[in-house]
């Protein structure tokens, strides 16, 4: 699904957010790697899972053609800083709800383009009938993540137990949230 761009200026910082487009492959592709370096609160190290830029070409054209998808940029300083993205199944008992993701490069953390990613994709899953949007595996130890959560109506509906190793080698929890259409 296509939404259109907005402009913001937050914190000393112009950005645009706005639907990926197939010239966006490749800079999503170095994106999603540097973010995944970056934090531990991903659910991926640094190179795994890799999506290179012919493979986000491929992600960016099926969400853009499929109701119930949404890819979206945040774009500053001519370069993709952020991405966040929603995908439902197309099972006929889960049409209700899509799962959703999103990164910031850490740089920019601070400026609320995580909170406006956000709130672009609720307006999205509101107007388009979507009942639920689920977030997978958010860290326990990620704290503002889940704060910022919580206050845009996500609440907590499940804790997987040492659902993850960390690099300290230590086993850590994660929460299943969801926010549900009022």
């Amino acid at each position: 699904m296509i939404i259109h761009a907005q402009e913001v200026h937050a914190k000393g910082l112009r950005y645009t957010i706005r639907s990926a487009v197939e010239q966006d492959a490749g800079a999503l592709s170095q994106l999603r790697l540097q973010i995944d370096g970056e934090t531990e609160n991903m659910d991926r190290e640094r190179g795994e899972a890799y999506i290179d830029p012919a493979g986000f070409a491929g992600i960016i054209a099926a969400d853009a053609s499929h109701p119930r998808r949404l890819l979206l940029v945040a774009e500053a300083e001519g370069r993709i800083i952020g991405y966040s993205r929603c995908a439902g199944p197309d099972l006929k008992r889960f049409l209700h709800k899509v799962e959703f993701g999103l990164g910031v490069l850490q740089e920019f953390w601070g400026h609320g383009i995580g909170k406006r990613l956000m709130t672009e994709t609720i307006s999205w899953a509101d107007a388009n009938d979507i009942q639920k949007i689920v977030l997978h595996g958010v860290l326990e130890t990620n704290k503002h993540a889940i704060e910022l959560y919580k206050r845009l109506g996500f609440e907590i509906e499940g804790f997987m137990k040492r659902d993850r190793i960390l690099s300290d080698g230590k086993y850590y929890s994660t929460y299943i949230m969801a926010r549900h259409k009022e």
